[in-house]
């Protein structure tokens, strides 16, 4: 069964542990943990651009959206997100000058006009994150110590969600809450976008 991720506000982003590509799987929530998988992601590896591919299942059968890069290896890149047909819906591109204390990612609809706003939540968090990646040998284990890694989603003060990484877990797990748009004035499809880029964008 085909799951609409406008009719949702909850998601659950785990990350698949493999060794040449980035693989991801967005679940609905299920009490306490993930329940039944609702999107499959890939991310191309070795490619000049990055390419990153969405899909209804794993067997990769249907897809339902793709981010793709417009540069090569651009600190201020921005990313096209389009639906199944190949349609943009929006974009993604990261703040540099932000980004240099504490990552933060700009969204847009398909016109490019800015949408909100992703930063990490605490600056104090993100500075630390920072030193550690600067120590010898403590730098090669940095994404497995318990460092919280949490966005919060703003359209100028107003705060529409949250991105909030799961601590004490094998793998990268995520949880994207946007209940905080009630009326659902973002399109869930780049908030999905969105959670994955924080991840494979930043080759976490």
């Amino acid at each position: 069964m085909t799951v609409d991720p406008n009719q949702h506000d909850v998601f659950v982003l785990r990350q698949k542990i493999k060794l040449v590509i980035n693989q991801y799987e967005f679940f609905l929530p299920d009490g306490d943990g993930p329940g039944e998988p609702i999107c499959f992601v890939e991310q191309k590896r070795f490619k000049f651009k990055e390419d990153i591919r969405f899909y209804l299942d794993e067997a990769k059968t249907t897809e339902l959206l793709r981010i793709k890069a417009r540069q090569r290896f651009d600190p201020r890149a921005t990313y096209d997100i389009t639906d199944e047909a190949g349609t943009k819906i929006g974009e993604i591109s990261k703040v540099f000058g932000a980004s240099l204390l504490r990552s933060t990612f700009r969204i847009s609809d398909a016109n490019g006009q800015e949408l909100f706003i992703s930063t990490e939540k605490k600056l104090w968090v993100a500075l630390i994150r920072r030193a550690i990646g600067f120590i010898p040998y403590v730098e090669n284990v940095a994404d497995w110590l318990p460092i919280p890694y949490h966005f919060v989603f703003k359209r100028g003060d107003e705060v529409l969600g949250e991105n909030t990484r799961q601590l004490g877990k094998l793998r990268d797990v995520y949880t994207i809450d946007v209940s905080a748009d009630s009326p659902r004035t973002i399109d869930r499809r780049l908030v999905l976008a969105l959670a994955v880029g924080q991840d494979a964008l930043q080759a976490r």
